[in-house]
């Protein structure tokens, strides 16, 4: 049996945990994740942090992995029924904030999957910011992460700590 695939999957697991930085704007706890293999979609998600006093705004984002990348988020119709949609003016980081990217919540949707997200391995983004500029970050594939739901920036305080008790 042989130790490399085990050892490379620790050493990205043990890298990713600790976060990226770009300027004031920091990432944390990013994972991608799709259903199955093969699959011809897939979704990011992660906190982003504003260590600025100015309110900034992610804009875009790109990767080869897929041939469209796009921000979403999901909005209630009513009776029960969810639509996922794009958001084509980004997510506000707030100054001094944070706005996380969760499931069932705003993320980062791949469509058009141009190779399969292996278990252990990473997916190079590139995260667009409107004062920031280009952040090129490397998540790492988790497709077995179980969160525990949605929480959207409404759901902090400007210092980035959740307001939940």
């Amino acid at each position: 049996m042989s130790l490399g695939p085990k050892i490379s999957t620790l050493f990205a697991t043990v890298i990713f945990a600790f976060p990226v930085y770009a300027g004031d704007i920091m990432i944390n706890d990013a994972y991608v994740r799709t259903a199955m293999k093969g699959a011809k979609s897939g979704a990011a998600f992660m906190q982003i942090m504003n260590h600025t006093a100015e309110d900034d705004r992610l804009i875009s984002v790109a990767s080869d992995i897929a041939k469209r990348v796009e921000l979403h988020t999901h909005k209630d119709m009513g009776e029960g029924v969810m639509k996922m949609m794009e958001v084509e003016d980004g997510f506000v980081i707030p100054a001094g904030g944070m706005h996380r990217l969760t499931r069932g919540g705003d993320h980062v949707m791949f469509m058009g999957l141009t190779q399969d997200m292996v278990q252990g391995e990473s997916v190079e983004v590139t995260l667009t910011f409107e004062k920031a500029g280009e952040m090129v970050v490397q998540i790492p594939v988790d497709s077995e992460r179980q969160d525990h739901g949605a929480m959207t920036h409404s759901d902090t305080d400007h210092s980035g700590h959740s307001t939940d008790k």
